[in-house]
């Protein structure tokens, strides 16, 4: 009897011990995880303090380089809530496609624009669900620390490793490149709004726009290239230097060149795992974007006039040919799927997945539904026109606007912050895979951030259109990562199970034929 232990202790030491082996299981993920992501000699993601969690906190990563601590969320052995795995999928699919949403939805009509954002939504969604699921579809292999790159390695061979490492860098350097041609957008004109309060000019814009203390321009109106800083009215003690400071301070010609001094360096770095602690910024911003799109719809009012098909001089038709323009940006804006799994692999409730991503995917749209809507409805017509909302809707404002210079001073920063992280994972995908090591010299590094920075600095000097950078490369990746890949392992899967039927086999093909003709509308409109 001194040595007889109750059958419930039995229960209380087993359940004790299953929660450690499981503690450990999860860390052995996430050491295998963040060390294929860089190389032996490189610490910046290997074994990070953080995987050993503390009972009141845990810290978020993302593949796309955010990292944020969120308190009180975790049960102490390394697995999250569905609130915080919801919160983490919405914060990394929430970014610069939002600036453009507005004008995606110009393009398409007011009415199918919404529609498109809804289908788009639960398309994406339902493909996402299909990468979800891909490992879980082949048997006989641990497939616990895979990747979606991995499943398309083992489904396609070199050809799927090889095209999968394309797609992807295709679609970290689209963002960089957008992200060079918001932040010369952004610099500019805070640097312009600086410039006039500390010299006391009032400066009146070659633009059309309203009047009022709740100004809105139209940019595009003025010329047919995105617009300079050209003035005709100021009041000024030195009209000279206000001259001066318009040439050598212009959106395209020179301050794209000025980032270069500031952000070439920090892309050589080794590691730029610094920058992740500031990332924070991305969900004030949206937070923020929101907020000022409230304010800005409940001083202009609604302006909303139906014309089905047909278009006048303030209004556009409610179903334009343009509408794929949108179909670009949302499948870049619901991009996703080379990361979910990542994303989803210590969620607590492994059965919550489907539950928690569609959730993810619900805000996300709901966001974009709401800047998109409340933009373009609230957008004053008359007198301007519907078309005169521009590619990034914060053009719509002018410089001197204190809410808009507020935005571009938090977006500037999370930017400058975000893109090294970005420079760094191109750095990693590609030269790991050539090299074998992701920083085998400074040359090849410099070269390589070299070419990424002068993609960026062209893109801003000669197409500083984010709209068609985000629709081209969205379309592109979109097609891989989206469309293709997720239904056709799906097909091949159920096809080895002898499971596969004929209304799944012609489903899944229609859904590779939208991607295709996508990414092939996008060149012709």
């Amino acid at each position: 009897r001194p040595f007889h232990v109750e059958p419930t202790n039995i229960v209380s030491v087993n359940d004790d011990m299953q929660r450690v082996t499981d503690e450990a299981s999860a860390m052995n993920k996430r050491i295998h995880y963040y060390s294929r992501l860089t190389s032996p000699a490189d610490r910046a993601l290997i074994a990070p303090d953080h995987v050993l969690p503390a009972p009141d906190e845990i810290y978020v990563y993302s593949p796309l380089g955010t990292a944020f601590k969120v308190d009180s969320c975790t049960d102490g052995y390394g697995k999250n809530s569905s609130i915080v795995t919801i919160f983490m999928i919405w914060n990394t699919m929430m970014g610069t496609s939002i600036l453009s949403i507005p004008w995606g939805i110009k393009q398409a009509g007011f009415t199918s624009g919404i529609i498109l954002i809804l289908l788009m939504g639960i398309l994406t969604l339902y493909c996402c669900y299909r990468v979800v699921k891909s490992r879980k579809m082949i048997p006989l292999i641990d497939t616990s620390n895979w990747e979606f790159p991995d499943v398309c390695k083992y489904y396609f061979g070199s050809f799927g490793q090889w095209s999968s490492l394309l797609f992807s860098m295709v679609s970290l350097v689209g963002a960089m490149v957008v992200y060079w041609v918001l932040m010369s957008n952004f610099l500019f004109n805070t640097g312009k709004f600086i410039y006039n309060f500390v010299h006391d000019i009032n400066v009146t814009d070659i633009v059309p726009g309203t009047n009022g203390s709740n100004k809105v321009i139209c940019p595009s109106a003025a010329s047919g290239h995105p617009p300079q800083n050209r003035s005709v009215v100021f009041s000024s003690g030195n009209d000279t230097g206000f001259e001066l400071f318009e040439e050598w301070w212009n959106k395209s010609k020179t301050v794209p060149f000025y980032l270069i001094a500031v952000l070439l360096p920090l892309l050589n770095l080794k590691s730029p795992s610094f920058f992740a602690k500031f990332n924070v910024l991305g969900t004030v911003s949206v937070v923020y974007l929101v907020f000022l799109v409230t304010v800005k719809a409940a001083r202009l009012g609604i302006h909303l006039e139906y014309n089905w098909f047909t278009e006048n001089d303030f209004f556009v038709p409610e179903f334009r040919i343009l509408f794929p323009q949108l179909t670009g940006v949302l499948t870049l804006a619901f991009f996703i799927h080379n990361c979910v799994i990542t994303l989803l692999q210590n969620n607590r409730n492994q059965e919550n997945n489907v539950r928690d991503l569609s959730v993810a995917y619900f805000l996300v749209g709901l966001t974009y539904l709401y800047v998109g809507v409340i933009i373009f409805a609230s957008f004053p017509s008359p007198p301007l026109s519907k078309e005169c909302i521009e590619q990034n809707f914060l053009d719509n404002f002018p410089s001197d606007d204190i809410m808009s210079f507020v935005a571009r001073i938090f977006l500037l920063f999370q930017m400058m912050t975000v893109y090294p992280l970005l420079g760094y994972l191109a750095r990693v995908q590609l030269l790991r895979q050539f090299f074998g090591n992701a920083y085998p010299s400074i040359f090849h590094v410099l070269v390589l951030n070299v070419a990424i920075v002068g993609a960026g600095v062209a893109m801003a000097r000669f197409y500083p259109n984010i709209g068609g950078i985000i629709r081209y490369s969205g379309a592109t990746c979109g097609l891989a990562f989206v469309f293709v890949y997720p239904s056709l392992i799906y097909v091949i899967s159920q096809h080895r199970a002898g499971q596969l039927t004929w209304p799944a086999l012609i489903i899944h093909i229609f859904i590779i034929l939208l991607g295709l003709a996508n990414l092939i509308a996008q060149f012709l409109l």
